[in-house]
């Protein structure tokens, strides 16, 4: 199992370098190429989501991105150090958080739902993540 992991400041411009990092672990990965689009835009809006959360909540800590190639899968997840909901009523953002901020976060959500089958969201008072994984081919063998 080889991990690449990415971690950079919570900046916009860097949501563009993640993007064309995880496209390019994917590639190597045996992502088909018909999916990689699927894979910079999810990776963009996780990222981009992390990245608000971030600033919003005030939090100097890198956004993390690891890339994960398994058997037969790639996985890549975002992690943010940011406060989540959590059964206690705390709310994305802190408790100051306004309904086009939570409203926005939903909805980042859903377009990562869209692009990708297999989604894991997790979140607590220490922060959250979004792992993402998708099938790959192995490489063809060349005859002898």
């Amino acid at each position: 199992m080889a991990t690449v992991e990415l971690r950079f400041s919570a900046l916009p411009e860097h949501v563009r370098t993640a993007r064309l990092v995880a496209a390019a672990v994917a590639r190597r990965a045996g992502v088909d190429e018909a999916v990689l689009d699927e894979v910079r835009l999810a990776v963009g809006e996780a990222c981009t989501r992390a990245v608000g959360l971030h600033r919003s909540g005030g939090i100097s800590a890198p956004v993390k991105v690891l890339l994960t190639e398994e058997e037969k899968q790639f996985s890549i997840e975002v992690g943010d150090e940011a406060p989540h909901a959590t059964p206690g009523g705390r709310t994305p953002g802190g408790p100051g958080a306004s309904g086009a901020e939570i409203e926005e976060d939903e909805m980042g959500l859903a377009v990562i739902s869209g692009l990708v089958d297999d989604v894991e969201v997790s979140a607590g008072e220490h922060g959250g993540s979004i792992r993402m994984r998708w099938s790959t081919t192995p490489p063809a063998a060349f005859p002898a």
